[in-house]
């Protein structure tokens, strides 16, 4: 088959156009073409009155080779790649050897623990949280009632902080393996639509992420899996190697408990800190990490609609529209949208008492009124938090304790209209645009609990984002603070063979150990290191 990239159609074709839209792209007869399977479809709104659909097919013809001969050199033309996923190591039948076990249970411990269960491992799962259907209920009991659960919430629990997100499958990471496409058909078999295989940007949103994990679960269970709910690691047991290393032999769990363990992959999230001091502490290495801090801006989806498709705006194939902004600021600082959640809400975001942080969230219809997204300012250890590898943790916590007390010392969020901010006032009431933030959101000043150079950044960007966005920098667009947890704000150092550089065989994972960003890049970071498990349990 031949994969067939950018064929571009008006967005309102019909469904006959497809067939000889491919035959003249590849010059070939309309008795030539045998059939075509969609594999990514976009859009190109760069004319935002004419809006285009752009589409990628692999293609069924006559004569493939003749035609790839002939359009050689065409980047658009190649041969369908092979993206089946092919484990490289699968256990031997009847093993009985130590279990690895997997710390966390989000995006990236859940694709850990399925790889490591289809190879035959049965991995033990553990996490500090509950399952995701007593974990919202208690999520909703900070949104609804203010009442928070350090160890059940939006960041703690089954399917980690992105169940309570957008749902956003998509990403940079380089896949030359396909392991995306391993992701992506896993979450179909799980329950997903399968318009996330081929949408160029796929969501799912959080009400559908729900179901997904649950089914997951159950299939990693049947496997030998095991999940271990409310347990927390409170101390690692090693042994020392040398001087400069030593060697994972078993956790010490919070009930007193011990769990022998040769294999121990860390997926616990960036929020995990009480897990972060406690590596510290064990000797593992950990360096600072640069991250960003900022807030969660809302306008009317309404108003991003218009800005980005124009007249085409509304049309049932283009959805509620996204955006992705970035400026350099005469401070030196660079502001940039974050995490942008089209038709969603601005939902609270904490997992410690007495600290505010915010965060947005879609759900599968992204229908709700208004559009949110991070308005972020990048931050990096040297300059802003060089205290040394935990430093960043204290800098999120001051923040985040400004902020609750800015909000009211009650869970509300402080806000503010742009218009307000710009004109460096506090606000006193809120204008047409409703902020979603729940349990709810009090005018006041952002200067209170965010640094000075990233105030001074953003009243800098703001401006020059309304000319890209028409109303970007409307008066009454609301910001609410505060945005801490746009990464982990560490890095567990790890070598080639993704264990830690100076704790053998204990394997730091996805968002938390900082080398992923996101649903997509955490669950592909998951199976790299699942891979790197199985392989090290085959060779003894």
């Amino acid at each position: 088959m031949i994969r067939l990239s950018g064929l571009y159609l008006p967005l309102d074709h019909a469904p006959e156009a497809i067939a000889p839209a491919i035959c003249a792209r590849l010059g070939i007869a309309a008795a030539d073409l045998r059939g075509y399977t969609l594999y990514r479809r976009g859009n190109d709104a760069r004319r935002r009155n004419a809006v285009q659909l752009v589409y990628t097919f692999d293609v069924d013809l006559d004569g493939e080779d003749a035609v790839l001969a002939r359009l050689v050199g065409d980047k658009d033309v190649r041969p369908t790649p092979d993206m089946a996923y092919r484990p490289p190591v699968t256990a031997p039948v009847a093993w009985s050897g130590t279990r690895p076990v997997v710390i966390g249970a989000g995006p990236c411990g859940l694709f850990a623990g399925l790889i490591l269960a289809q190879a035959g491992f049965r991995p033990i799962i553990l996490d500090r949280g509950k399952p995701v259907r007593e974990r919202t209920k208690d999520t909703w009991g900070l949104w609804r009632r203010g009442q928070l659960d350090p160890d059940s919430n939006v960041q703690f629990g089954e399917g980690g902080a992105g169940t309570f997100s957008d749902g956003k499958l998509y990403c940079r990471v380089k896949d030359p393996r396909f392991l995306g496409r391993k992701v992506l058909e896993e979450f179909v078999a799980a329950g997903a639509p399968d318009d996330i295989l081929w949408e160029a940007h796929p969501h799912i949103g959080t009400f559908r992420l729900v179901t997904m994990v649950e089914s997951m679960r159950r299939q990693i269970e049947a496997l030998g899996g095991e999940y271990r709910w409310q347990t927390r690691v409170d101390r690692l047991e090693v042994e020392r190697t040398s001087d400069t290393h030593q060697r994972i032999r078993g956790l010490h769990l919070h009930d007193g408990s011990f769990l022998e363990a040769d294999h121990v992959v860390l997926a616990v999230g960036h929020s995990a800190r009480p897990t972060f001091e406690m590596l510290h502490t064990s000797g593992v290495h950990i360096e600072a990490k640069p991250f960003s801090i900022g807030v969660r801006i809302e306008h009317p989806q309404s108003w991003i609609d218009r800005a980005r498709f124009g007249a085409c705006a509304g049309h049932p194939d283009l959805g509620a529209a996204a955006y992705s902004l970035s400026h350099h600021c005469a401070n030196g600082r660079t502001v940039y949208s974050f995490c942008m959640c089209p038709g969603g809400r601005v939902v609270a975001a904490t997992s410690e008492e007495g600290r505010v942080v915010t965060n947005g969230m879609s759900q599968y219809s992204r229908a709700e009124f208004n559009a949110n997204s991070g308005l972020v300012v990048a931050i990096d250890p040297a300059r802003d938090y060089p205290g040394g590898p935990l430093a960043g943790i204290d800098f999120q916590r001051h923040w985040e304790s400004l902020a609750y007390v800015a909000g009211g010392s009650s869970y509300h969020a402080p806000g503010q209209r742009v218009g307000d901010f710009l004109a460096k006032r506090a606000s006193t009431a809120l204008g047409t645009v409703t902020p979603s933030y729940q349990p709810g959101v009090t005018p006041t000043d952002l200067a209170a609990c965010l640094p000075d150079y990233a105030i001074e950044a953003m009243r800098e960007a703001l401006p020059v984002f309304g000319r890209q966005i028409a109303r970007y920098d409307d008066p009454d667009a609301v910001m609410t603070g505060v945005e801490t947890r746009t990464s982990s704000p560490i890095r567990i150092t790890r070598g080639k063979d993704f264990q830690s550089i100076n704790t053998e065989r204990l394997y730091p994972a996805g968002e938390g150990a900082g080398y992923a960003g996101g649903i997509l890049s955490a669950a592909i970071d998951g199976i790299k290191v699942a891979e790197a498990v199985a392989a090290s349990i085959a060779a003894g």
